[in-house]
């Protein structure tokens, strides 16, 4: 069944009012749906009676004006994908819906969470875009759940802090990175990617994975195991390789607890990003699929 499509708050509130007692599942996307957004929305279909899919890009998450304009919009292959997925309502606001005229107000969260991995690289700016965007959207869906992709585990982290410290009354749901069999996490910008420029991204996960196994190891100096992804990642320059606490996000000198082993690179004009926890007893190693040293 199409979902129903509402552009304003007053419709989508309207649209889930008489839903609301058999729960509402939520995930905010920027559109360009992949097999990772609908993994979340798969899971979101199975725990609640409604799902809610928000297609909105961001203008306030962007550093760089090129890289928003180059932001794929594919409204009408979204909904069709939302549709098999089973989704009852896609909202998909205009700027001016989201940002009215005369809006002064912004979220920031502060401390390490947004001033390490890519609050360092893109500025503080970036997470003040983040947190301001999916709290207006938490308060115009007003769901029960709301799921994100651990792939993005920084703002994951962000959204988690900002919940709490505002009493937003949603649980959070994690879903692990969704990869394609070469093991590159799958993003709406991968498109851009060219073919020479996607079998050179495969170093992506070649590196992290070649961290865990030297972590699996008994490796616990984060030095090391990020001297280790820069020496796999070859030819290419990342932008950071850091190994955090995993909830806090603040450097450590030695992996005692979950940490962060996260990385941003660029592949030709695409800024990709990826990360894997590193936890002491649990296996969950990138699965590098028939060009890397196991089978997806």
């Amino acid at each position: 069944m199409t979902p129903r499509i509402v552009r304003t708050v007053a419709e989508l509130r309207a649209a889930l009012a008489p839903h609301r007692a058999d729960g509402v599942g939520f995930v905010p996307t920027m559109g360009a749906l992949h097999e990772g957004h609908l993994s979340l929305l798969r899971a979101a279909r199975d725990d609640n009676g409604t799902v809610v899919l928000s297609i909105f890009v961001n203008p306030t998450q962007f550093g760089e004006a090129a890289d928003l304009d180059a932001y794929p919009r594919t409204e009408a292959a979204d909904v069709a994908l939302a549709a098999e997925a089973g989704v009852d309502v896609v909202f998909a606001p205009s700027v001016a819906e989201m940002y009215p005229a005369g809006s002064a107000t912004t979220v920031s969260v502060g401390g390490a969470i947004t001033g390490t991995l890519e609050g360092a690289e893109r500025g503080r700016s970036h997470f003040d875009g983040v947190a301001t965007v999916v709290a207006k959207l938490l308060l115009a869906v007003q769901p029960d759940r709301a799921y994100f992709g651990a792939k993005d585990a920084q703002q994951v982290v962000v959204v988690r802090r900002m919940v709490a410290d505002l009493g937003i009354p949603v649980e959070v749901v994690t879903r692990p990175t969704s990869r394609d069999a070469d093991g590159l996490a799958r993003s709406s910008r991968n498109t851009r990617l060219s073919p020479d420029d996607r079998a050179v991204a495969a170093a992506i996960p070649r590196a992290l994975r070649a961290a865990q196994d030297a972590f699996a190891d008994g490796i616990r100096d984060p030095h090391s195991l990020t001297d280790t992804v820069r020496a796999e990642l070859g030819g290419l320059e990342p932008e950071y390789v850091e190994i955090v606490d995993a909830d806090s996000l603040e450097p450590i000198e030695e992996i005692e607890h979950p940490a962060l082993l996260a990385l941003a690179v660029r592949v030709g004009p695409v800024r990709l990003i990826d990360n894997v926890v590193l936890v002491q007893g649990q296996d969950d190693r990138i699965s590098l699929g028939p060009n890397g040293s196991d089978h997806a």
